[in-house]
């Protein structure tokens, strides 16, 4: 009784703090993926966080094509220690190295849902007119801009009102349904 008492809340701290970690991490390589600025106060904040980690895994794991491969290997582990112990938690009866197979559907989800809620945001944002030269505004367009302009040429605004958002955020839940279920079947994953 009282280990399933406990369970509940270690589960959701390891969840909460894990993934906010791997989230940082992952936003950190779109930021250099999508050519951010990286002098913005919220993408200062965000290598400031993820470089003491990255600094010496850097050394193993050089970046390529202007990509940075270690922050990538870094989400990649986390995950992977984040479903391990999940699995050890839970009591299910897993190797822990399958937790790296496991760790790919759960890291190409996050990051649909990033692109996913920052064009949701950007949609609020544009209901409100925000100041175009606030930090967080446009680190959010820059980071948004690489799902969203092909969309924008794809259906040109009718009547004043841009669609594109709509047609991006269908076809991410769409890719979402389509890709993560197979790959989740594929690796075995028990979550």
């Amino acid at each position: 009784m009282s280990g399933s008492y406990l369970t509940n809340p270690i589960v959701f701290l390891v969840q909460t703090l894990f993934g906010l970690y791997i989230t940082v991490v992952v936003i950190r390589f779109l930021l250099q993926w999508a050519r951010a600025d990286f002098y913005n106060p919220i993408s200062q904040f965000v290598v400031k966080v993820t470089s003491p980690v990255l600094r010496p895994l850097r050394q193993l794991i050089p970046g390529y094509g202007g990509m940075d491969l270690a922050s990538l290997c870094l989400a990649w582990l986390l995950k992977a220690v984040e479903l391990a112990l999940l699995a050890m938690l839970l009591g299910l009866d897993r190797s822990p190295l399958a937790a790296l197979g496991w760790a790919v559907p759960g890291l190409i989800e996050l990051v649909i849902n990033i692109f996913l809620f920052g064009v949701l945001i950007r949609v609020i944002l544009s209901w409100v007119n925000p100041d175009p030269y606030n930090p967080a505004v446009a680190l959010l367009e820059r980071l948004t801009d690489p799902v969203m302009r092909p969309a924008q040429r794809l259906v040109p605004p009718i009547g004043g009102i841009d669609l594109s958002p709509m047609l991006v955020m269908i076809g991410l839940v769409l890719l979402q349904m389509l890709l993560i279920p197979p790959l989740k079947a594929l690796t075995g994953s028990p979550f």
